[in-house]
């Protein structure tokens, strides 16, 4: 989509009109600070603004989505809003070489099978590659498995048994096609050499070999030993193991195989939340001319351990609140998340105690902090509020965040004079203007709130002192 294309109108979506979403100013805030998209003020509508590339974004992910919250103040509202991108057919698949050489055995008997090099494109879906083709011969056909992760994987078979002496060399067009519409391919050459003798490929005492693995398992770690048997004799029956040449460059970081045990170690750090499954070939190829190779399959399943604490999101570390807020009045959100799974997962969080605050909780590991008892700024004008988050691993992990809440004044006390009764002894012969008293009163409230004026309510003895009260800004003076 173009920069500008309407994506929904999330005005609508909340009830709000242009004018509502100016005077709560209205706002998208994203977590990694990316502008993928804008709301215009003027109409509410959500729209694209710059060039989305869903590789770029998602990478390989079956499904990609970019999330942004929006924030809406008068009162305090957050809301998420996740917009989905879809995949479309803009890549072609892509061969590793232009050219591919491949030793054959003219012994090997029909049914045997070669793997080859995928072929990548960097579209997901059906838009990634389905399917291969390989140019008319009678010798040789395709086979295509699909893997769990749904990757397409394409397997050289031998259809009839080769006669070196007939014919040496066989020139093959390899053709990777997607499933996108229009449909886009790539080819690759494959140049086979037909050579004699060794007979018998290595045989992997399993196919699928499974094994579970704790993500924090430290490096140099055993997880599994492979083994497979070549029935030939000498050099031809020794046994030498290798990853796939289509295995990825980060399973190759994190495994390694020693090619002559067959032993397969921990090399990298190993993180759950990064990727649960593994999942890799290995061949089993012995030392005859020319070499044959025998295929399995490992899967790698990582178990979690709790090794993430929980993560706190707030709306406001700082937060103003009137003395008048009412029970019940939000004035923060705040959610809690543990990127763990399962118990490790689980969060549960807690407000430090005596506080006339609490947490409400409002959605899934999403709670709303309210306004839980009178507050009197008089007596407390500032509240440093701990909240403390664990999940339910074993041991628990915490995390402890302080929000710091001002309480601001209302004009709830009346002003106060320092004595109920004045007695004032005065000689009769005072000179008009002179001071004969001081009258002091106070406000505990602040600012304009505290500010205190006075005024002299008529008694019968007015006309007596009347010309001799001056004012001043905190007492009068008789």
């Amino acid at each position: 989509m173009e920069r500008g294309a309407f994506v929904g109108n999330i005005a609508e979506d909340l009830g709000l009109s242009t004018g509502e979403m100016s005077f709560r100013k209205f706002r998208l805030v994203s977590d990694d600070g990316r502008r993928v998209f804008k709301v215009n003020m003027g109409n509410g509508a959500l729209v694209v603004n710059e060039r989305i590339d869903r590789e770029i974004l998602c990478g390989r992910s079956a499904i990609c989505s970019v999330s942004q919250d929006v924030e809406i103040d008068n009162p305090l509202e957050m809301h998420r809003v996740d917009v989905e991108i879809l995949d479309i057919n803009d890549n072609s698949p892509r061969f590793p070489k232009m050219r591919y050489t491949l030793q054959i055995s003219e012994v090997t008997a029909a049914g045997a099978r070669f793997p080859l090099e995928s072929a990548q494109d960097a579209d997901v879906g059906t838009n990634a590659v389905s399917s291969y083709e390989i140019s008319t011969n009678k010798h040789f056909s395709l086979k295509t498995r699909t893997r769990s992760d749904g990757t397409k994987i394409a397997e050289l078979m031998l259809e009839n048994p080769l006669d070196r002496e007939q014919l040496s060399m066989f020139h093959l067009i390899l053709t990777a096609i997607d499933g996108g519409t229009p449909r886009r391919s790539s080819t690759a050459e494959m140049v086979i050499t037909v050579l004699d003798v060794n007979d018998n490929a290595p045989v992997f005492d399993h196919q699928i070999y499974r094994v579970n693995a704790l993500e924090n398992l430290p490096e140099n770690t055993l997880i599994i030993t492979l083994n497979a048997v070549d029935l030939d004799q000498g050099t031809n029956g020794e046994v030498k193991y290798y990853l796939s040449s289509h295995v990825s460059q980060r399973v190759r970081e994190l495994f390694s195989l020693n090619l002559a045990t067959g032993q397969i170690r921990v090399q990298g750090s190993l993180d759950y939340e990064e990727e649960k499954v593994y999942q890799f070939d290995v061949e089993a190829v012995d030392s005859g001319t020319p070499a044959l190779v025998g295929l399995a399959e490992v899967i790698v399943e990582l178990v979690d351990v709790n090794d993430n604490g929980p993560e706190f999101k707030i709306s406001s570390f700082f937060i103003e609140v009137s003395e008048d807020a009412a029970s019940g009045t939000v004035i923060a959100k705040i959610s809690a998340t543990d990127r763990d799974s399962g118990e490790n997962g689980q969060v549960r969080c807690q407000l430090s105690q005596n506080i006339p605050f609490k947490l409400q909780k409002s959605l899934n590991r999403q709670y709303n902090l309210i306004v839980s008892d009178t507050l009197n700024r008089e007596i407390s004008p500032y509240y440093n509020i701990s909240v403390s988050a664990w999940d339910a691993g074993s041991p628990p992990l915490s995390t402890n965040k302080t929000i710091h809440i001002s309480v601001s004044d209302i004009n709830d006390n009346a002003p106060q004079f320092t004595q109920a009764l004045y007695n004032v002894f005065l000689m009769e012969n005072n000179a008009p203007g002179t001071s004969i008293s001081d009258v002091t009163a106070f406000d505990p409230d602040m600012g304009k709130n505290s500010a205190v004026s006075r005024k002299r309510k008529p008694r019968l003895y007015r006309k007596f002192v009347t010309n001799h009260i001056h004012k001043s800004s905190k007492y009068d003076q008789l």
